[in-house]
């Protein structure tokens, strides 16, 4: 048996010992398990409900030699958002990470799991200076990375190399930002990175979903196309030998977050709302209410990388990640 990552059944981690004992037998409870994993032995492949972890089969499935056998369909006890929400990061929190920014969403991570945590960000930049603020104010324990403009030039090339979307700006710089993230856990000894993807499309915390005219249905489309996002990040992850570990994409946060109508995600001009509510009786509030930019342009990875590329005489960054491919 080769097992990456973790199992759980109805919040109880199991040891390997176990999974190959149930294995063994009772092959036919895997289905009933969560976690984030890639299991295989005897010719036969699984992987977790989501496909947190990645691998050669479809997310969800249970692969003997060519074939489909079986689904991955955890059905854990039904629970509130909050209780969803500190079980998925207890289950989390033996070992790693967190990648902080000091927004709710790593913030209410950050705040429950009580481990080390990385921010990432030119030297001044928002992301940095948030950071380090929310985490004296949390009393948490923070690693600070402010990569310069050569090494963010490094970085880039890397990643280019294992993303989806190469030639994508906004991919390309978010997956440089993630890059560093994943350099300094390893650097420190951690393989798992505890993020708060996901954590957007389920609770509606894009600023385009306030003008929304469809909202119900953009958060479901964007939640499908979420998949393709975990494929960029543990691809960047992998170069550095880690994963990242996404609480709010476990089974039981997802189907209490789906269950809440989409106004009330987004209303009076506040996103994310019911995630707000939960972080406000686990963080300062100021924490919990903060509005801040994406990774990729409070981080200033964005506006350094198309410096880097003006400077390579391409007014457009896509251009240059071309030549960079």
């Amino acid at each position: 048996m080769n097992l990456k990552g973790w199992i759980e059944h109805d919040g109880v981690r199991l040891p390997p010992a176990d999974v190959e004992r149930m294995l063994k037998e009772e092959p036919e409870a895997l289905k009933e398990c969560g976690g984030e994993f890639l299991l295989a032995w005897d010719g036969c492949t699984a992987r977790d409900t989501f496909g947190i972890m990645p691998g050669p089969v479809p997310p969800g499935t249970v692969c003997c030699g060519s074939r489909t056998v079986a689904r991955i369909a955890p059905d854990p006890l039904p629970c509130t958002l909050e209780e969803a929400i500190i079980t998925a990061v207890s289950l989390r929190s033996d070992e790693g990470m967190v990648a902080f920014s000091g927004g709710v969403d790593s913030g209410l991570i950050a705040g429950l799991a009580r481990l080390p945590c990385v921010a990432v960000g030119i030297a001044g930049s928002h992301d940095i200076i948030w950071a380090t603020k929310t985490a004296r104010m949390m009393g948490l324990d923070l690693e600070v990375v402010t990569p310069t403009e050569e090494e963010v030039a490094e970085a880039l090339c890397r990643v280019v190399g294992v993303i989806p979307d190469p030639t994508n700006p906004v991919e390309a710089s978010i997956a440089t930002t993630l890059s560093f993230v994943a350099t300094r856990a390893r650097e420190l000894g951690h393989t798992r990175i505890l993020a708060g993807q996901g954590a957007d499309e389920l609770f509606g915390g894009y600023a385009r979903y306030l003008r929304s005219p469809g909202l119900a249905a953009e958060l479901k489309r964007d939640f499908a196309d979420h998949e393709r996002q975990r494929t960029r990040d543990q691809a960047v992850a992998a170069l550095h030998g880690t994963y990242f570990s996404m609480p709010y994409l476990d089974v039981r946060v997802v189907r209490a977050a789906q269950a809440i109508p989409a106004g009330e995600k987004v209303h009076g001009g506040v996103r994310k709302r019911p995630l707000r509510e939960v972080a406000e009786r686990h963080i300062p509030i100021e924490v919990a209410r903060a509005e801040k930019k994406a990774m990729q342009y409070g981080s200033g990875i964005w506006r350094t990388i198309r410096g880097i590329a003006r400077q390579n005489g391409y007014r457009q960054v896509a251009d240059y990640l071309r030549t960079l491919i």
